[in-house]
């Protein structure tokens, strides 16, 4: 490649790490930077190449506060879309201290050394609830390719032990699964599935799979095991899942204290229906999977939210305040 080619590409680079508002990059830099690369500049070649990385829709801009200089005025990412990267990976509980650590590595490089070092402060990653499963960008690729080919799926399914003497050992189950969808939901990434066993819907947790193999035959078709006929509806079905519980959808009718009604706009959108049952609570329909996910997202609210319908669900969540009571019922 041409040295003056290679010049403006090296001006680029050097304006994009180490540039920014609060710290412009001066000619002389410039010209020191490319001198180190064995590049010789004259403050006048500088100025023209600026110009030209304007041309190309790169903003440029000269300064003259705090001092002198150029700079990247705006990036592909700014830096609060950066930093909503950063909290995102750095809480995601199915990416591994050692991938979170790499990952956010490449999102500060897509903002300056200073900016990037200045956010570095303020990451904090829990590490204790990472998973250790290092095959996880494997596993999330193969089966994006598995859903897009319609074709089954084989992994090793791992789950932790319960013993006296907590020796900390996994039962590994294999499975072979048809694939219809990936969700990230409630800080943990899942495969929407059918085990071909059954004549319904498995949600698997991601960070648990391992030594994933892609089979040669064709999925089962969602139509026979979901309501869903000629595509899945991952929003639909996502929003009908109390922590990720399957079961049968069914309409629920919900009394809730009128305190709560942000709390069901925040989980079901602002446009379910709210209706005033009287001065201190109103009545809410949704569908939900019934299941012990839901009949345990209920009982979080204690007396604020009372089940008018179905008859059914009212009796599963009365049988489990039984049930709690009654293990309290000695002390």
């Amino acid at each position: 490649m041409q040295t003056s080619k290679l010049k403006t590409l090296f001006i680029y680079k050097y304006l994009e790490e180490h540039s920014d508002d609060e710290h412009p990059v001066s000619t002389s830099e410039l010209i020191a930077m490319l001198e180190e690369k064995g590049i010789k500049a004259e403050r006048k070649s500088i100025y023209a190449d600026v110009e030209a990385l304007k041309q190309i829709g790169c903003d440029v801009i000269s300064v003259r506060s705090p001092k002198s200089g150029f700079i990247m005025a705006s990036r592909k990412f700014e830096i609060p879309e950066v930093r909503l990267l950063i909290d995102a990976v750095s809480s995601a509980g199915f990416i591994t201290p050692n991938k979170t650590k790499a990952l956010i590595e490449k999102l500060e490089s897509l903002v300056s050394e200073n900016q990037a070092k200045s956010m570095k402060s303020q990451v904090y990653c829990e590490s204790a609830t990472k998973c250790d499963n290092e095959e996880i960008y494997y596993v999330i690729d193969s089966l994006d390719e598995a859903i897009k080919a319609k074709r089954k799926v084989k992994f090793n399914y791992k789950r932790r032990n319960i013993d006296k003497e907590n020796q900390k050992n996994y039962t590994n189950k294999t499975f072979t699964v048809s694939p219809y969808a990936l969700i990230w939901k409630d800080d943990h990434y899942y495969l929407v599935c059918n085990s071909g066993k059954y004549d319904n819907l498995l949600n698997l947790r991601l960070d648990r799979m391992k030594k994933i193999e892609l089979l040669e035959e064709t999925v089962r078709p969602m139509s026979e095991v979901s309501e869903y006929k000629n595509y899945f509806d991952t929003a639909d079905y996502s929003s009908k899942m109390f922590n990720m519980f399957s079961g049968e959808i069914d309409r629920v009718k919900l009394l809730c204290h009128l305190e709560l009604r942000e709390e069901i706009m925040d989980r079901f959108g602002v446009k379910i229906p709210l209706t005033a049952s009287d001065y201190d609570h109103f009545e809410t329909e949704i569908n939900a999977a019934v299941s012990d996910g839901l009949v345990s997202w209920i009982m979080q609210y204690g007396n604020k939210i009372k089940v008018l319908e179905p008859r059914y669900l009212a009796d599963m969540v009365a049988d489990k305040a039984k049930a709690i009571a009654e293990i309290y019922s000695s002390l």
